[in-house]
């Protein structure tokens, strides 16, 4: 894409306010919180957030100066003025937010909020911004920049109809800095299946699973420069039809991909073999437990553990590397489950994995379940980030148990030990198995 168009500074008013018709700054925030950033800003195989580059691509540059500040490699501007501050919220993100926005509100601009947790929690967040942008914000983003730009911007905007996910703008990746190998990220489904009781997806978009056009997401990718990139699907196999259709009309391209599926989908060997052929190199799959009691009790019952072993090896079989999703603190798990993961998944070769803490995130059932047998244990948002704090009271270990296990089961997963063993099972995408295993074991 092209960059940003430099153009005249906008003009003032004499008293200092600015006319509603001249040109006005916006700053948009991908926030990050300093104790989850130093979990993850030493893995250097992270790809961007799409979702401020994707709601640039909205602004008209016409009526709007852009400045795009992703807090994973670079410093909030705080002494730089702008008309309106965008910030999206995640849960493990909000307190964070709330101090950012009100930093900024102090210094005279006007902060709009949007995301996961202003959806879930509207009212909380309405009174940290200015202006609220509740749910899916293809109609309402538009409305507010109308509206903003003319002066007359409404305190909360909500969505009220599934939005069409057909003729989106491109996101604005000129605009992300310092992520030149790591800002290929693109979407074409929105939504998942499935209703897992630790999942908030289902209260956060209005629709069901939802497809763009293969056309458009051909389009996408062929504006980035990237040559390995990331759909950030919450399940790229949601739709096995559409899945098919897209990865036929990616093999051209040439380019090297991961997504994220759901392992029920992988014993589709056509959709494997079809994703083997357009590029992929590895799929993300929430394994979650090696326990199908801790899976039933969050209503994942579609895993079936007994076929992990056979799934896992038959995607090995097509040339794809396997990085697991996986949470300890399920009611099943006792403090033996730390070491028999580790077995599990060095006995399938399971390439890399993400581990989290088991986080009842708001909005979800397990939340709600917690909240009313008196299990959580925090009302600081901070503690709700799977990865340096637990939120709740575990029912077969103590909360400082289940952390001092999963930070083992992180150490040992990821040493050399643990590398050479599960890459001797998998012998699959060796070099970049090795350097993925390599930038999470530099985080640690």
């Amino acid at each position: 894409m092209n960059e940003t168009i430099s153009t005249p500074s906008e003009s003032i008013m004499p008293t200092g306010i600015r006319m509603a018709g001249a040109r006005k700054s916006i700053l948009l925030i991908t926030p990050e919180n300093p104790e989850i950033n130093r979990v993850r800003r030493r893995q250097f195989n992270n790809f961007t957030q799409i979702t401020m580059p994707y709601l640039a691509g909205f602004i008209d540059e016409a009526w709007y100066q852009i400045e795009l500040v992703d807090e994973y490699n670079q410093r909030i501007p705080y002494e730089r003025p702008a008309d309106v501050v965008a910030i999206t919220v995640n849960t493990p993100n909000a307190a964070h937010c709330y101090r950012m926005a009100a930093r900024f509100r102090a210094g005279g601009a006007r902060v709009v909020m949007g995301g996961p947790h202003a959806t879930l929690r509207p009212d909380e967040a309405a009174q940290h911004c200015d202006h609220l942008v509740v749910g899916e914000a293809e109609e309402t983003w538009p409305q507010f920049l109308d509206e903003f730009h003319r002066g007359c911007a409404r305190p909360r905007y909500t969505c009220d109809r599934t939005p069409s996910l057909r003729g989106l703008p491109i996101p604005r990746r000129d605009l992300i800095r310092h992520r030149h190998f790591t800002k290929g990220a693109v979407f074409a489904t929105r939504g998942c299946p499935y209703r897992c009781s630790y999942c908030n997806l289902k209260q956060i978009y209005r629709g069901g699973f939802r497809t763009r056009p293969v056309p458009e997401v051909i389009t996408d990718i062929q504006s980035m420069g990237n040559r390995y990139f990331v759909f950030w699907d919450d399940n790229f196999f949601g739709d096995v039809d559409y899945a098919a259709r897209l990865m036929t009309a990616l093999k051209r391209l040439r380019r090297r991909w991961a997504a994220q599926v759901s392992i029920d989908r992988c014993t589709d060997e056509r959709l494997l073999r079809l994703a083997r052929e357009s590029g992929c190199v590895y799929l993300f799959i929430g394994l979650e437990s090696f326990s199908q009691e801790g899976l039933a009790s969050v209503n994942k019952r579609f895993n079936h553990v007994a076929r992990y072993p056979e799934t896992i090896r038959l995607i090995h079989q097509h040339g794809i590397c396997v990085q697991a999703g996986v949470m300890f603190g399920f009611d099943a798990d006792s403090q033996e489950v730390f070491a028999q993961t580790l077995r599990a998944c060095e006995s399938m070769g399971i390439d890399g994995v993400t581990v989290s803490v088991l986080t009842p995130l708001p909005g979800t059932r397990l939340f709600d379940e917690m909240k009313s047998d008196g299990r959580l244990t925090s009302n600081d948002w901070d503690c709700f980030n799977g990865k340096t704090r637990v939120a709740f009271k575990p029912k077969q270990m103590t909360s400082q148990e289940l952390f001092s296990g999963y930070m083992w089961f992180r150490q040992q997963f990821f040493s050399f030990r643990s590398m050479f063993r599960r890459m001797a099972v998998s012998r699959t995408n060796l070099v970049h198995n090795l350097l993925v295993n390599l930038g999470y074991k530099w985080s640690l």
